[in-house]
């Protein structure tokens, strides 16, 4: 019996996990944050696996500028895999041509690989080759990743 909780328990986690929503991009946040309208409803997103520049940081408003240009107005598909701690859905992100926009975020320099949540191989190659390229952010000759930023700039606010 104790076994059976446990498969259950463990296939209702990757049921819940494996939640799609479709819907059309209304809003863009920032590089890595949108809104769609999913069955009437405003639903936010934080794109998986990725980090993009923030606003106020080297490439922030290019970085928003690029999602917006990829996935604006357009209808999308979500994969869920999870939720963060200001409640946005956390999902890969599929673009009309099935491609993925979190993928491309990487693969044009926009966004860095989220390395404590995403252990993707083919992000990784993607980044080193966007690096090497030096597209987008890489132009930069000492690009902060936005979790460095973000923590020089609360300890900035709290002094």
């Amino acid at each position: 019996m104790r076994t059976l909780l446990i498969i259950i328990f463990a296939l209702a986690g990757v049921m819940a996990r494996a939640q799609t929503y479709t819907g059309k991009v209304t809003a863009v946040k920032d590089g890595d944050t949108i809104e769609m309208l999913v069955n009437g409803k405003p639903l936010r997103i934080r794109l998986y696996g990725v980090d993009s520049p923030e606003k106020g940081q080297p490439f922030g408003e290019k970085a928003r500028q690029y999602t917006s240009r990829l996935c604006f107005g357009k209808v999308v598909k979500a994969r869920k895999e999870s939720h963060d701690q200001y409640g946005r859905t956390v999902a890969e992100v599929f673009l009309p041509d099935g491609s993925s926009l979190n993928m491309q975020l990487v693969q044009a320099g926009y966004a860095w690989q989220y390395t404590f949540y995403s252990k993707s191989e083919e992000m990784t190659a993607a980044q080193a080759a966007a690096k090497a390229a030096r597209k987008g952010l890489w132009l930069d000759a000492h690009p902060v990743a936005p979790w460095e930023w973000r923590k020089q700039h609360r300890k900035a606010a709290s002094r």
